[in-house]
């Protein structure tokens, strides 16, 4: 009988220390960092198992698919949330885990730079091998009825900022973030104005704030070129900026603006045409817009680059053509 009781006493006290070996195990497992030098992207597509998980982190050499991690998956049976994930080094297994199940995905940016035109953004975004191209190839008109605005002019649509968004989302989910965005703040600069703005609507300050951002990426600046272009609206006068004629140049503009572009008439050629022209020549930014709605005060009608980002204004022709002869012609 004390054998009996002997040997019970043992095989308990054996199992024990085995159970709390086991324990100990276990919670090393999950405490311990994965094997990785550096940070590691992880791919999951919708329905991934915890076992096909658990091979793909085999395949990128972090861990062993072994007794542990079937029993992690059988406790826990999470349900994985697809998507890409970045594992920094240091991880745990029991942070990995709670990071996929929480469905904490890496996000990326796209940034879309003041000042480009809708074809630039356009491809940047076909070119981007993050996004899924779903809008690629629609039309401007296809685009815009896409995004609930048909009839609407595409260009200048879309507000310049950093987007972030999860790699395999589609183009045309950014654009329409984008246009949402541009739409708020150009209802926000609209609310804002200055009543003496001689301008019917808000699609024309968007024309005009788009000017703006074309002549210049001095923010001291923006809002002194915006009342030299409301004071010639105002007087009648041509606004004749370059940026307009190279615009409506499109693809035939070589990068070299010469006399006979300023003489050819289009619809964007503010040299031959009074007024604004008929649509954005760029996407311009919240500042661009906050400019085109509140210009400054003054009296010049002329500007001049300096040839180092800045512009000199003038009040008169004859100092503009001074200034002219000077920063453009180089003459004393």
């Amino acid at each position: 009988m004390r054998k009996l009781i002997t040997v019970i006493l043992l095989t308990a006290l054996l199992a024990g220390a085995a159970a709390a070996w086991l324990l100990i195990d276990w919670q090393r497992f999950q405490q311990r960092p994965l094997s990785t030098a550096g940070p590691v992207n992880l791919w999951l597509d919708e329905g991934s198992s915890f076992h096909g998980m658990v091979r793909q982190f085999e395949r990128l050499g972090l861990t062993r698919l072994d007794w542990r991690w079937r029993l992690l998956g059988r406790l826990h049976s999470p349900v994985l949330q697809a998507g890409e994930y970045r594992i920094a080094p240091g991880t745990s297994v029991a942070e990995l885990v709670e990071q996929i199940v929480a469905g904490r995905v890496r996000k990326h940016r796209f940034t879309i730079v003041e000042g480009w035109t809708l074809r630039e953004l356009r491809a940047a975004l076909t070119a981007d091998p993050r996004l899924r191209k779903v809008a690629a190839d629609f039309s401007e008109d296809r685009l815009m009825d896409q995004l609930d605005c048909a009839g609407c002019q595409a260009e200048g649509r879309f507000l310049p900022e950093t987007y972030f968004f999860v790699r395999g989302s589609s183009d045309l989910a950014l654009l329409e973030r984008a246009h949402a965005a541009m739409s708020e703040a150009l209802e926000a600069a609209w609310a804002g104005r200055d009543p003496d703005l001689p301008l019917d609507d808000a699609y024309e300050l968007l024309v005009l704030a788009s000017l703006i951002e074309r002549e210049t990426g001095q923010a001291t600046e923006r809002a002194r070129i915006a009342g030299v272009f409301v004071r010639r609206l105002q007087s009648g006068m041509r606004l004749q900026t370059d940026p307009t004629v190279m615009y409506g140049l499109g693809e035939d503009f070589d990068g070299r603006l010469r006399r006979v572009h300023l003489r050819t008439d289009h619809p964007w050629n503010t040299y031959t045409r009074h007024g604004l022209p008929p649509t954005p020549i760029a996407l311009p930014g919240r500042a661009s817009l906050e400019a085109a709605a509140r210009p400054a005060a003054g009296t010049a009608l002329y500007f001049v680059s300096r040839g180092d980002g800045s512009h000199a204004f003038s009040d008169t022709l004859a100092e503009h053509n001074d200034a002219v002869d000077r920063y453009i012609r180089g003459r004393p």
